[in-house]
């Protein structure tokens, strides 16, 4: 089986025969526009992009991209290439951050033999400079830009040196604007803001982040997944099913894609809602995992690499996120969604789906709105992970401690860890307390815990609203919500009754199953799970 690489160098996947997917095609329509950016979430293969490009204009298609698409239709010369990675500069240092971003222009200039460019501490000032000397010397260059808003998404919180960062970034785009010695300006980020020239009114810049033409260019389809990981696929399904690797079938092949799909699978740039993709840093992981190991495991790889997003991070220092705000689908205007102005004020599910906790769930039109859910399983534990971490105000989980508790205390015990929890809850944050609230609060707090939990659990006669499943043991909450003591006891009877009449929890494969009726108690006196009734 070829390696699989988690990097950001396209010479390195090709010229030591790491598998690559091919993206030259979306590349190649990508080039078209000359100036470009495309917004996409962390770990989704921006940078792998930007550096395929960079060998394409340094290099040509002799050395590298013979077994490509594009080998036998590119005809550029040769560029020099300005890599400018906004993540290699300080991002809460402004007199850094352009320290380093006006050296690096410098030594650029040196490199390709400008001897008149003037030094400067002003980055406006190095950049006037550089495009004065490229066209007084007839020289064209590429300019590729990565991380453009790593200062922004950094100072959400700070909102004077934002708009220090701000100021100084737009009048960089602001020089650039026109200038006919860019051969091809790329530009990435995770935000899509218009406070600073990228998306503003008059801009040259073609905003391609959900453009169905190249909506493809990061992340895997389903079809590259199942032509060049065909090796790895056959493995997971051998070992699923414990047959020869020779045995696989195509139809197998299917039905494991199936499941990939739902873990990693839904994301959407694509304005028409045609083509979704799954995520590039889950599925190699997977893959890698899979070939070391030779278990099957479907791992939250995408939020357990980075862990929280900065911004997000920051922005949680000010701002709250409620789980029933995500229940469902959400519907986003259109100019919110594509038109957002600065982080400072953008609307949190807009900035949820540009972190990549949300995409798109039907078509961009022109006016009207637009529907956001998420993508997939391992997104939404993530989301709710993150929502858990912040409801109970705590930094991690120990999951060894909370599966003893679940899969082998006793009823009295598990009540007494469930009481423990809410009274952890900040009740003048989460004012809104009801039967769903709660089952939304147990929920986030067992997929922070990393437990094996349904809501809603379906059976042939209704549903279940929180189950716990260990080798061992079968745990079924059926939850009620009740204002008072007094109507403790009447909510307490219909969940029994609910337990017993559709039979929760007796489903295959047999194990100890523990039916839990439990009440809590809203009063703002008590705010516990003051009754509860094991279920026969």
């Amino acid at each position: 089986m070829k390696e699989i690489a988690q990097g950001q160098s396209f010479q390195n996947l090709v010229l030591n025969n790491k598998i690559y997917i091919d993206k030259t095609k979306e590349i190649y329509n990508l080039l078209k526009y000359e100036r470009v950016f495309i917004s996409r979430p962390r770990r989704f293969g921006k940078s792998l992009m930007l550096d395929t490009i960079a060998t394409l204009f340094e290099e040509g298609v002799e050395t590298s991209f013979k077994n490509t698409w594009i080998y036998n239709k590119w005809t550029e010369k040769k560029y020099p290439i300005l890599r400018l990675n906004f993540l290699d500069f300080g991002r809460d240092d402004f007199e850094e951050y352009t320290r380093l971003l006006n050296n690096q222009i410098r030594d650029f200039a040196a490199s390709i033999n400008l001897i008149n460019y003037q030094h400067s501490i002003y980055s406006s000032d190095c950049f006037l400079s550089l495009f004065k000397e490229l066209e007084s010397a007839g020289k064209t260059i590429v300019i590729l830009i990565d991380e453009y808003d790593s200062q922004l998404t950094a100072n959400i919180n700070n909102p004077k040196l934002y708009k220090k960062f701000q100021k100084s970034i737009k009048r960089l785009y602001g020089i650039m604007k026109g200038k006919r010695s860019i051969k091809f300006l790329g530009i990435t980020g995770v935000t899509r803001l218009k406070d600073i020239e990228i998306l503003s009114v008059g801009s040259d810049i073609n905003d391609l982040s959900y453009d169905t033409t190249i909506s493809t260019i990061t992340g895997f389809t389903r079809a590259e997944i199942k032509k060049y990981y065909k090796d790895y696929i056959n493995l997971a399904v051998s070992l699923e099913k414990n047959i020869p690797r020779k045995q696989v079938t195509n139809k197998d092949r299917d039905l494991f894609l199936d499941k990939l799909a739902e873990e990693y699978d839904g994301y959407c740039f694509d304005e028409e809602y045609i083509n979704k993709v799954y995520s590039t840093w889950s599925v190699n992981t997977f893959f890698t995992k899979l070939a070391n190991s030779k278990l099957v495991r479907y791992g939250d790889y995408w939020f357990d690499n980075g862990g929280l997003p900065s911004v997000l991070a920051n922005y949680l220092k000010t701002h709250t996120i409620k789980l029933e705000d995500y229940a469902y689908d959400i519907e986003v205007i259109i100019p919110d969604f594509k038109d957002p102005v600065s982080l400072l004020d953008m609307k949190q599910e807009v900035l949820m789906c540009q972190l990549g906790y949300l995409t798109i769930h039907d078509q961009i039109s022109g006016s009207g709105s637009v529907t956001l859910g998420f993508p997939n399983k391992e997104v939404q534990r993530a989301l709710e992970r993150l929502i858990a971490y912040k409801i109970f105000n705590i930094k991690s989980f120990n999951k060894n401690v909370n599966e003893k508790i679940f899969s082998t205390s006793t009823p009295d015990k598990i009540i007494e860890e469930l009481n423990k929890l809410m009274n952890s809850i900040s009740y003048e944050e989460y004012k809104n307390i009801n039967e769903r609230t709660i089952q939304g609060f147990l929920h986030a707090f067992m997929i922070g815990a990393g437990q094996n939990v349904i809501t809603e659990k379906h059976s042939a006669l209704g549903r279940s609203d929180l189950v716990l499943e260990y080798d061992n043991r079968r745990l079924v909450f059926e939850l009620k919500y009740a204002k008072t003591e007094n109507e403790c006891v009447t909510k307490l009877q219909e969940a029994i009754k609910q337990i017993q009449d559709r039979k929760y929890g007796e489903v295959l494969p047999n194990k100890e199953i523990l039916k839990l009726a439990l009440v809590f108690n809203g009063d703002k006196s008590v705010r516990q799970f003051t009754c509860f009734d094991v279920v026969k």
